[in-house]
């Protein structure tokens, strides 16, 4: 009886730590939707993430901008994230935007700058994109 109990205790136990390590939070959620391919859903998340102030998402959101993953290429969006996760001290963005810099047109950049004055302005909660 003893022993039962015992293997009983080990299988729900074993139940209960199974199941709290399969719950992921929302950049294990995005990042397993980019990782597999799936951009739109990934994006969506990310984007949310980025609003938050998060500098890793914002990062990540202008690369996929960038790159055209889970939505149209648009160095314009990507300048515009890249440079608010590098403010935040994201080391990867700052390589990014100043590689996404150098492939834009002068009134790219105007408009970048733009774009990013006004997101600044909402705390970036109500930019277009």
């Amino acid at each position: 009886m003893k022993k039962r109990m015992v293997i009983g205790g080990l299988i729900l136990a074993a139940q209960i730590l199974g199941s709290a390590a399969a719950v992921a939070g929302p950049w294990e959620d995005g990042m397993a939707a980019y990782n597999r391919g799936d951009y739109v859903p990934a994006i969506r998340v990310f984007r949310a993430m980025a609003e938050q102030g998060n500098a890793k998402a914002q990062s990540l959101l202008g690369v996929m901008y960038r790159r055209g993953q889970g939505a149209s290429r648009s160095p314009v969006r990507a300048f515009v994230w890249l440079s608010r996760a590098a403010a935040l001290g994201d080391t990867r963005a700052r390589a990014e935007l100043h590689e996404v810099s150098q492939t834009m047109t002068p009134e790219e950049r105007l408009q970048a700058r733009e774009m990013t004055e006004a997101c600044e302005a909402s705390n970036y909660r109500s930019c277009e994109y």
